[in-house]
């Protein structure tokens, strides 16, 4: 649950596969909208959509106010790390979080929970034995599972999971109902520090291609602070400094920043930052961005990312901070 973008070294085969044969994108335009949070047509997958067009991950926040403290939040995040975007995927499918999709019928598993076991849905779960593990099998990161399970609409998402014989090790579980709006309990984390889920935060692969990525993404800081904003529901941090981060804050991109001389994947990233920002989901390295492990990115048009600055984002104001 640490959400630290560190990355160990990749073959270079890897890598040159990956970049061969890439489709140019063009980004699909955007009308402005009215005013206000504006919902999007709710993303897709597997016949189900990653939930309501109305959810606040699916929501247009390009109109919204800005925080009154937002200058000061970004010059301590400026500060203390990492001070340009990163794309936490790519490099052949080696890096972001993978997900699997199982079938209405997939037999259910048991989880048994080693850390937050009581701020943690129950299950069985849907959860193959062999399902993709982040980082790969002997991963000693945050291995998040995650399974989106076709007809039910059911998805699943496990931290720290190890496969044993016949059930699963977890530090924690959550699930949720693709249909619904409905949050975990305040205060309870899922297998994510702000009790969110990940799967609709992830830069997927088939939306970049089609021009167009229509929810926010996941984004990690180093230092956050002791509260969250809706839609999140649990904090990690003891600090009650204001101008830290809170777990759910909204970042956007800039309508003031050039994007013009950004293209192919990248400049998608970037038009949906602008619209629908980036949600703080975690600790972990300073504007690491989450996607979904894929070995079709192309890291040459994500790497035109790192020369966006934090200070081209403001923190939008979405809602009042629950601090605990």
């Amino acid at each position: 649950m640490s959400g630290i973008g560190s990355r160990s070294a990749v073959a270079a085969a890897l890598v040159l596969a990956a970049a061969a044969c890439r489709p140019v994108l063009s980004p699909v335009p955007r009308g402005g909208p009215g005013g206000g949070a504006t919902p999007a047509a709710s993303t897709t997958w597997a016949g189900c959509p990653v939930f309501p067009a109305n959810n606040p991950w699916n929501t247009d926040i390009s109109k919204l106010p800005v925080r009154t403290n937002s200058a000061a939040i970004i010059n301590e995040i400026q500060t203390t790390g990492g001070q340009f975007l990163h794309a936490d995927f790519g490099g052949g499918g080696a890096y972001g979080i993978p997900f699997t999709t199982v079938s209405a019928t997939q037999p259910k598993v048991a989880v048994n929970y080693t850390a937050y076991g009581s701020e943690s849905d129950p299950g069985p779960f849907p959860v193959p034995l062999n399902a993709p593990i982040e980082g790969g099998s002997a991963s000693t990161g945050d291995r998040h599972v995650i399974v989106v399970q076709r007809g039910t609409c059911r998805l699943v998402e496990l931290d720290r999971a190890f496969p044993r014989s016949g059930h699963w090790d977890a530090d924690s579980g959550a699930t949720w109902l693709l249909t619904s709006n409905a949050l975990r309990p305040a205060g309870w984390t899922s297998a994510d520090a702000a009790g969110l889920p990940i799967f609709p935060g992830l830069a997927r692969y088939d939306e970049a291609t089609a021009g167009a990525i229509d929810h926010a993404l996941r984004v990690t800081f180093a230092r956050t602070m002791r509260g969250y904003v809706s839609p999140a529901r649990h904090f990690a941090s003891s600090s009650t400094d204001p101008t830290r981060p809170a777990m759910g804050m909204r970042l956007r991109l800039k309508a003031s920043y050039d994007i013009s001389r950004f293209h192919g994947e990248a400049k998608v990233i970037l038009i949906a930052l602008e619209h629908y920002g980036a949600i703080v989901a975690d600790n972990g390295s300073n504007w690491y961005l989450t996607g979904a492990a894929d070995s079709r990115w192309n890291d040459t048009d994500l790497n035109q990312l790192k020369s966006v600055p934090g200070s081209a984002f403001e923190v939008v104001n979405t809602g009042p901070i629950t601090t605990g």
